[in-house]
């Protein structure tokens, strides 16, 4: 894995089977951030928001895009910042002959607003680029995705993907994946979800893990895109083998697919009030 290379601040203007098997969950090491400008602007007198944090990321990672590309679109609050600066560029005519294929109906909506070209994964197989947000990072640029309930389709479009860059906030690192104690996603059929949520209530029962269904603030369930239903996973302490972990979910008929994405990532560009930090492989 490459060192970290540092970006001075701007300045800022506005297989199934039904057998569950334990998991064992530990606290991983910690990640490491170093910088390669020993001479990095200090910002401590900026108040940078989280916004601004996103935004930062966004405009780091779209330097990523060149003209010509096919382009997975991500979804979320940072992915947003994202499609918002490539529409920038193509209405200034800095980038020209992109085309988006985007991972929820809200991003579509965004980028056809914004004049940015789109398509459909089944008319490009494969994507030069992929670029969406993250919920987690651990040091080893695996990822916790799916809480803005997009992850079926985010996955698909970034496997499918020659290169995935992850823009995220410092608030997103983790020591190890599920450590933030909040939502991971586990998408599941509306047909006997409940049973599912026991059954990924059980698997992670000795660790204390509580399944949530989500709703929507009606108290309705949320429903995906897919039309499909949302049981949301809060560890305790982080997941000690990912792989472990994703394999056995997904062995539950179901589940259609989970929030870890694992080994995925090409690159993940963090900002923090100290600048910009991208991490990649």
């Amino acid at each position: 894995m490459a060192s970290l290379s540092f970006v001075s601040l701007p300045s800022l203007s506005s297989s199934h089977h039904n057998t569950s098997t334990h998991l064992i969950l530990r606290t991983p090491k910690s990640l490491k951030l170093r910088t390669a400008n020993p001479r990095a602007v200090s910002v401590k007198a900026l108040t940078l928001t989280q916004d601004d944090l996103k935004k930062l990321a966004a405009d780091k990672a779209v330097e990523y895009v060149k003209s010509g590309m096919v382009l997975g679109l991500g979804t979320g609050s940072t992915a947003a910042f994202v499609v918002a600066k490539l529409g920038d560029l193509l209405k200034s005519g800095q980038l020209t002959d992109i085309v988006g294929i985007p991972t929820s109906k809200r991003t579509e909506e965004q980028a056809r607003s914004l004049g940015i070209p789109l398509s459909i994964l089944d008319d490009h197989p494969r994507l030069d680029l992929a670029i969406d947000g993250a919920d987690e990072v651990d040091p080893d640029l695996n990822l916790v995705k799916g809480r803005g309930g997009a992850l079926l389709r985010e996955k698909i479009v970034e496997a499918a993907s020659d290169k995935f860059v992850v823009v995220a906030d410092d608030t997103k690192l983790v020591t190890g994946l599920g450590g933030s104690g909040l939502a991971m996603p586990v998408e599941v059929v509306q047909f006997c979800w409940k049973y599912n949520l026991v059954r990924l209530q059980d698997l992670f029962k000795e660790e204390g893990v509580e399944a949530k269904l989500r709703l929507k603030d009606d108290g309705k369930p949320y429903v995906t895109d897919n039309s499909n239903y949302i049981v949301d996973l809060y560890f305790k302490t982080p997941i000690k083998d990912g792989l472990a972990a994703g394999k056995e979910i997904s062995a539950l008929e179901g589940v259609v697919e989970h929030g870890l994405f694992l080994d995925m990532a090409t690159a993940v560009i963090i900002a923090g009030k100290d600048g910009v930090n991208v991490k990649d492989k």
